[in-house]
């Protein structure tokens, strides 16, 4: 370990819990001090991790669309990494950065393959940000992925990460009330986002200024084929983080707001599905019940795998997910005697 991030390091190891030799580790991120990159010496190696903290915080003004060099225009829209992983990707149950590199590579269903940090880095870049995937030897890639590492120093390969991914909970066991959700909206969400839900400029088009507050859906919104497009998802990101400020520990929307809005969000437009976004889990068992777009293992029409409910979903798949354990197992077995 480098000695000038030892501090951090060990910070975060403290908040380690205590295991076994042969348990995982785990570590709560809703208790670790995130290391602050402006403390990094002026040398490259701390220029580089600056870098790829400037790109989660103001992708728009480094890859976006409307930067002056074409040859840098990696991102399909004016959204930011931050949008999604808020507090430059520290925040816990905000789809934190923190702890990745601990993680990775990972086998991802989604993918039906071995990702690395870097892997990841292009998915994101190819669904959530509707663009083209970034050159693995380019300085931008190299200073995402030493942000990464940086906000996981110290963390153990492997370990569970409290306060990683987003805060789960149980969705209600009914259909959506989309009338509901739109309420929700102009009561909570419009005054940031617009009434439109097309988001409000820092400036103007073409200025690559980019968005105080994003689009939620339309043209310059993230893509279809992203983990936003999910209404569970949405729902669960919106109940711990929404309206902004709020927090996982005090959240301002009931269960039923949440769920209801995370319905009413994903039932606009965006940017539509295209190119790898059309080949996500290619084995129909793997997808989420939340996944849109078929086909899929059980019975269920893609209107219920977007608004529910889900009891029903989940119920099949796992029967059939039994079944095909069942039928693996008993491969190249005698058949019973009579």
């Amino acid at each position: 370990m480098k000695l000038r991030h030892s501090v951090a390091a060990i910070a975060l190891i403290a908040a380690c819990g205590i295991a076994r030799a042969d348990d995982k580790p785990t570590v709560d991120l809703t208790k670790t001090t995130v290391p602050d990159v402006d403390k990094l010496p002026d040398d490259e190696h701390g220029a580089l991790v600056r870098y790829g903290r400037d790109l989660v915080v103001r992708t728009d003004a480094f890859i976006g669309p409307e930067v002056a060099n074409p040859a840098m225009r990696f991102t399909g829209t004016n959204m930011t990494c931050q949008n999604c992983h808020l507090g430059a990707g520290t925040a816990p149950y905000a789809a934190p950065l923190t702890g990745v590199s601990a993680v990775y590579p990972q086998f991802m269903p989604r993918f039906d393959a071995i990702y690395s940090v870097s892997d990841r880095v292009n998915a994101c870049m190819q669904r959530s940000m509707a663009g083209t995937a970034l050159p693995l030897e380019s300085r931008e890639m190299k200073a995402f992925v030493a942000y990464i590492d940086f906000l996981s120093e110290g963390i153990p390969k492997g370990a569970d990460r409290i306060g990683s991914m987003l805060k789960a909970f149980k969705e209600p066991a009914r259909p959506v009330d989309l009338a509901h959700g739109e309420t929700v909206f102009k009561e909570t969400c419009a005054v940031c986002h617009g009434e439109d839900g097309l988001g409000k400029r820092r400036g103007s088009v073409g200025d690559a200024r980019g968005y105080e507050f994003p689009p939620l859906w339309g043209p310059d919104a993230s893509s279809e084929g992203a983990s936003s497009f999910r209404l569970l998802t949405v729902m669960q990101f919106v109940s711990s983080n929404m309206p902004l400020g709020v927090t996982w520990q005090k959240p301002q929307l009931t269960v039923d707001e949440a769920y209801d809005v995370a319905a009413f969000l994903v039932s606009h437009p965006k940017q539509p599905r295209k190119g790898p976004q059309l080949n996500d889990f290619p084995h129909p068992l793997d997808k989420p019940v939340d996944f849109p777009f078929g086909p899929y293992a059980d019975h269920f029409t893609e209107a219920q795998h977007k608004y529910g409910p889900y009891g029903p979903i989940r119920e099949e798949v796992a029967a059939l997910k039994a079944a095909a354990a069942a039928a693996k197992a008993g491969v190249g077995t005698a058949p019973a005697a009579k």
